[in-house]
């Protein structure tokens, strides 16, 4: 489980597309990067950082298909101007769990406390790994609610915006008894979620079979239904929607056994291509 390496800086709107174009180049990042960056040379680790965060980049600093797709100058969205863009983004940073806090908190940590604080968040990584330290885990706290939370860019200053605010998943809704930010995680704009963008996120997880449980798809690592932050009913409705619009997937409820079947698998990059063409 990783808590560090963003040098404390929260992802900003165009670092991906930069990072993107600075890889293509294929040089190495380094000190000087900065330059073509546009960005002092302590926030050139951040973007290394975030490129493989995000899953736009592995560990041996090669570009993904889908990155390269959407990415590109000419590609389908390379400057996020599509909300699908960013439900795609936040599902890839919980999902590949670089880094860790996302996936935790999405999947664990709200169900736990509804009502959360950044104590709350550290007591529970202590629980899994007693030495991690509380200072690195503030910091990483700090750049979660930064990532998300757009409530103290008062000036809303697009470079400086948290990259997946717009989602408007967490609400900081007060402070408790001991005057410390109180948040909560929710989606009440479920509807914004696109059926293909959905779709993609499920069947790109090679752990899954041709049968696919509603539990998995609900509470697995990379379960779409704790990463979107869906109701059971919710998931079910888009389940249902998703077999209405694919004659090759069925999703079936018999006798309580809840499952999604796919008969052929649609082609990934194809649905994707689908959902930026339309």
């Amino acid at each position: 489980m990783t808590y560090s390496g963003h040098d404390t800086f929260h992802c900003r709107l165009f670092w991906l597309k930069k990072g993107f174009d600075y890889t293509l180049t294929k040089q190495k990042f380094q000190d000087d990067s900065g330059v073509f960056l546009g960005v002092g040379k302590n926030m050139v680790n951040s973007i290394r950082f975030w490129l493989k965060a995000f899953g736009i980049v592995n560990e041996q600093n090669q570009l993904s298909k889908l990155f390269s797709n959407l990415l590109d100058d000419d590609g389908w969205d390379p400057y996020f101007e599509n909300e699908g863009t960013l439900w795609l983004l936040h599902y890839k940073l919980c999902a590949i769990n670089h880094s860790s806090i996302y996936n935790l908190i999405f999947r664990e940590l709200r169900k736990l406390k509804p009502e959360f604080t950044k104590t709350h968040f550290i007591d529970l990584v202590k629980e899994k790994k007693t030495d991690q330290s509380e200072n690195i885990l503030s910091k990483d706290f700090s750049v979660f609610t930064r990532t998300y939370n757009d409530k103290q860019n008062d000036l809303k200053e697009d470079s400086l915006s948290g990259l997946l605010s717009e989602l408007n998943l967490l609400k900081e809704i007060g402070k408790n008894e001991n005057k410390e930010p109180l948040y909560r995680i929710e989606n009440n704009s479920s509807d914004s979620l696109p059926i293909k963008i959905l779709l993609y996120c499920i069947l790109e997880n090679e752990a899954y079979g041709n049968s696919i449980s509603f539990k998995s798809l609900y509470s697995d690592l990379r379960g779409v239904g704790n990463i979107f932050v869906l109701t059971p009913e919710e998931l079910e409705n888009k389940l249902i929607e998703l077999a209405s619009l694919y004659p090759n997937i069925t999703y079936s409820n018999e006798a309580g056994v809840k499952e999604l079947q796919i008969r052929e698998k649609p082609n990934l990059i194809g649905i994707l291509e689908e959902y930026y063409a339309a």
